[in-house]
């Protein structure tokens, strides 16, 4: 290595750096000219000797990046992205940089790809010294990938969700690539394959996302489980999978270091291999490119020992701990050994901010606002009040259908079936996609119905189609969701953070616990209201308990008509009265609840009902009182979250913020009486801003747990939900 200099004259943007090279080896034969031409996209060729010079070049300045960054603040998590900043080099000097990743912990190297190619000057990052500064601070770049970092795609949290991100851009955007970094720690979940094969399944044609394995032996603490794998087992595995295109390259096959295990470092390597490395690494990397967006499912696998060219090796390199910090030897050693010229920093950056055409937060797809189609005039139908019973999921699959019919990128998702929720008609309309036409089941090859077993699945592209801007809907029994849940709630949080309006995310959960009465406690898990309760603080989350028929539709107007929110619809699937218009859902929309019925009394009891079944055995607790000369008031509660404080709610830190609480007078209007009981079928959280803002004697009514039962009355008498006890309890409190 040569001498080091901490001083040089570099470009405005190196200013934080801590450590430069005074001089690289062959920069002024392959380095004097920038690899990509002003004017292109990407390299013209990855056999370019110059081209594979400044791959390298750029694969070190992301090690060192990525280093520095974290050791800034002692924390974060270099190491898995080192093992494959040499396949991240290669896809962006090729021109694809519409990059997702499965893998949270590389946050750091992505941050340090987006600063190089200039996005991060859109927050105002335009130094090292910014960067390290904002690093894991508030409205800064948070440890793990957010929604609100300029050309970055998307989120990246838990394990197993990335590679929905790329499927989805690859719906959307023929043409395009969308490579998604997976990493073997995280191949274990069993999410990502399965999402693969039935989206392949289902859109055989849409092949243009690239999964990049990143395969460096280690998961966070210990040895990867897949990491006994000879190359032949990972290959057939992936081949068995549905992947016809199989690319591997294995740095051990270029090391001249004599390193031991299956798993080296190309940056200990002499220099003749190192560019060895990296031109296969381009090679492979354009091979796989080529592949996938020619119509052949392909992964690319690069093998590299996890921590290559940084601080440590192994999962040792996967997190920084305090004491890990920039004047640490082992981290000064490491970044000498990356250390750049000020003239290949200038060479790096020049080449990264034209790759495809310019700095990836004005160039990458989901940096604009994705064109929507008009849905014209929601085919609405109001039922006759008092009239005859409907099922409100069923008249909600009209407006679906209608929904598809305009939009030709719409799906809606579901992994227990439509026809069993009572919206067989989205079905009929839709058709559910499958390579096997049977009419008899309402499937064909091209539909918008996305049926996988598996709630993670359909969660997951529905909630990727919604942040990369189109319209989707995720139908499940409220019991399952909670298999889905963890990247829904991912993508409401990104949404919150977007720079730009997109489609909220939708959901219809049907079949609620009160409905299944035998099937038992498995069908019986309303405490994923709990999960929604817990959310409705956050500001973007709208929970909605339509009432009825009427009322479902209504909510679901209201809710095609929002952006960057996550709106769940819970409704049952059985035939119930219609005792509300729409007009009168459109207020509970807007105020939270509304008033159903109202009679006078020596003393008034409140019932705040969430739900449309607990509504049954309110009404009769409600006529007895009225009978024994009590006045008794139902309100309907449609959007609990609209009947929080606005201080009890992060409303106005969310883009499209919606500040629209009831008022004091409003509330007391609605729910102040001499008695306040609140009942639900769900979980009693829902129940929260109603009971924090009352100063009635109150109790509350809610789930408790399931059971085997006959009726949905046998559920609710289970859990104390009963007309009786109502009456008891409201005579207790009334004195």
């Amino acid at each position: 290595m040569t001498a080091v200099t901490s001083k040089p004259t570099a470009p405005a943007f190196c200013d934080g750096i801590q450590l430069f090279a005074d001089a690289l080896p062959d920069f002024d034969t392959y380095g004097k000219t920038p690899a990509i031409g002003e004017g292109q996209a990407a390299i013209a060729s990855p056999t370019d000797a110059a081209a594979v010079y400044q791959t390298m070049l750029a694969a070190d300045a992301l090690r060192y990046l990525t280093l520095q960054v974290t050791a800034s603040k002692q924390s974060g998590h270099p190491g898995g992205f080192a093992s494959i900043a040499d396949g991240i080099a290669a896809l962006t000097m090729l021109g694809h940089k519409n990059i997702v990743t499965e893998v949270g912990h590389h946050a750091p190297g992505f941050y340090s790809t987006v600063f190089l190619d200039r996005s991060l000057e859109a927050m105002g990052i335009e130094t090292v010294q910014q960067m390290c500064d904002r690093f894991r601070e508030t409205h800064g770049l948070l440890g793990h990938l957010s929604g609100q970092i300029p050309g970055l795609l998307s989120p990246a949290g838990p394990l197993g969700q990335g590679q929905h991100f790329a499927m989805a851009g690859a719906k959307l955007h023929p043409g395009v690539l969308f490579p998604v970094t997976i990493g073997d720690g995280g191949l274990g979940e069993p999410y990502i394959m399965s999402s693969f094969g039935h989206f392949h399944t289902a859109y055989p044609q849409v092949t243009n996302f690239l999964p990049v394995l990143v395969w460096n032996g280690y998961s966070q603490e210990h040895h990867s489980m897949v990491s006994t794998q000879s190359n032949e087992t990972m290959i057939a595995y992936w081949r068995a999978n549905g992947f016809k295109e199989v690319i591997l390259v294995d740095a051990k096959d270029f090391d001249d270091a004599n390193q031991p295990g299956a798993y080296v470092d190309s940056t200990a390597f002499s220099q003749q291999q190192r560019l060895a490395f990296t031109q296969a690494v381009l090679e492979a990397t354009d091979k796989a490119a080529k592949s996938a967006l020619g119509g052949t499912l392909t992964v690319l696998i690069i093998k590299q020992l996890k921590g290559a060219g940084v601080h440590k090796r192994g999962a040792k390199s996967h997190n920084l701990y305090p004491g890990d910090s920039l004047d640490k030897d082992y981290i000064v050693e490491a970044l000498k050994a990356r250390a750049l010229t000020p003239g290949a920093w200038d060479l790096v950056r020049t080449n990264l901010v034209r790759s495809n055409g310019g700095p990836n937060s004005t160039t990458a797809v989901t940096e604009s606002v994705l064109a929507l189609p008009d849905l014209g005039t929601l085919p609405l139908q109001e039922f006759a009040v008092g009239g005859d019973k409907q099922v409100a999921t069923t008249a909600m699959g009209v407006l679906v259908g209608h929904v598809g019919q305009q939009d030709p990128q719409f799906i809606v998702t579901n992994a227990d079936g439509n026809a069993a929720s009572g919206i067989n008609n989205i079905n009929q309309a839709l058709k559910i996609i499958h390579p096997t036409t049977d009419e008899t089941y309402f499937q064909q090859p091209q539909g918008q119905v996305y049926e996988p077993l598996s709630e993670d699945a359909c969660a997951g592209l529905a909630a990727a189609q919604a942040l990369f801007g189109a319209r989707s809907l995720w139908c499940s029994y409220e019991s399952f969701a909670i298999n889905g849940l963890p990247i829904w709630q991912t993508v409401t949080q990104a949404m919150a953070e977007l720079r730009r309006p997109t489609p909220s995310t939708i959901t219809l959960f049907t079949a609620g616990a009160l409905e299944q009465g035998r099937n038992g406690w498995t069908h019986q898990r309303p405490e994923i209201e709990n999960y929604f309760a817990g959310m409705m603080r956050n500001g973007n989350i709208f929970p909605l308990f339509p009432i009825d028929a009427n009322s479902i539709q209504a909510c679901y107007e209201w809710a095609l008509g929002t952006f960057n929110k996550g709106i769940t619809i819970t409704a049952s699937k059985s035939p119930l009265p219609v005792r509300t218009t729409l007009a009168q859902t459109r207020t509970a929309l807007e105020k939270g609840a509304i008033e159903l019925s109202s009679t006078s009394g020596s003393k008034t009891v409140v019932f705040a009902v969430i739900g449309d079944m607990t509504l049954i055995p309110v009404l009769e607790a409600a006529e007895q009182l009225t009978a024994a000369g009590m006045g008794v008031r139902v309100v309907s509660v449609v959007s609990p979250r609209q009947l929080y404080r606005p201080n009890d709610v992060a409303w106005d830190s969310v883009s499209e913020p919606d500040g629209n609480f009831l008022s004091d007078a409003e509330f007391a209007e609605l729910f102040d009486g001499d008695a306040l009981i609140g009942v639900t079928g769900g979980s009693s959280a829902m129940l929260e801003p109603i009971m924090l803002r009352s100063n009635t004697p109150r109790d509350t009514f809610a789930w408790k747990r399931g059971e085997t039962a006959a009726s949905a009355a046998q559920v609710m008498a289970i859990n104390g939900i009963t007309a009786e006890n109502f009456v008891s309890r409201a005579k207790e409190l009334l004195g």
